[in-house]
């Protein structure tokens, strides 16, 4: 979540400051990628399609093997289905994020009527190499 001091505005435009950069050392490093819908509203006349005001649908990914440690994690909207009637008010972003795995969590607000929302992930970060020393 952006706070308040990593925001500088420069000539009207917004600047973000870096979350901290991940340095890749001498091991290994895994990447892992995977696609899910987060929810389907429209058949169900489920609180997305039907609801007004803040919203919010979430699903948990689980990493087929975990990282060494706390990935870094990208998520995106590859399929958004919205009402036409309303604005579009859309925010997704990942949350909970551990070596294991993390939670897509998609948010909307206002009228605006959300079908259904399917998501892409990258997570990208340290994992065991075939040379590792292993204790016994």
């Amino acid at each position: 979540m952006l706070c308040p001091q990593d925001i500088k505005s420069v000539l009207g435009v917004l600047k973000y400051s870096c979350f901290g950069m991940k340095k890749i050392s001498g091991m290994a490093v895994g990447i892992c990628k995977g696609a899910t819908l987060v929810f389907s509203a429209f058949e169900s006349n489920g609180e997305m399609w039907t609801g007004e005001g803040p919203r919010l649908a979430s699903y948990t990914v689980r990493f087929d093997e975990p990282f060494l440690a706390e990935p870094v994690v990208h998520v995106s909207m590859n399929m958004w289905d919205m009402g036409a009637s309303q604005n579009a008010r859309a925010d997704i972003s990942a949350e909970e994020v551990t070596a294991e795995g993390f939670r897509i969590v998609f948010r909307t607000w206002g009228d605006t009527k959300v079908a259904r929302v399917r998501a892409e992930w990258l997570a990208i970060g340290p994992v065991r190499h075939n040379d590792d020393f292993v204790d016994i």
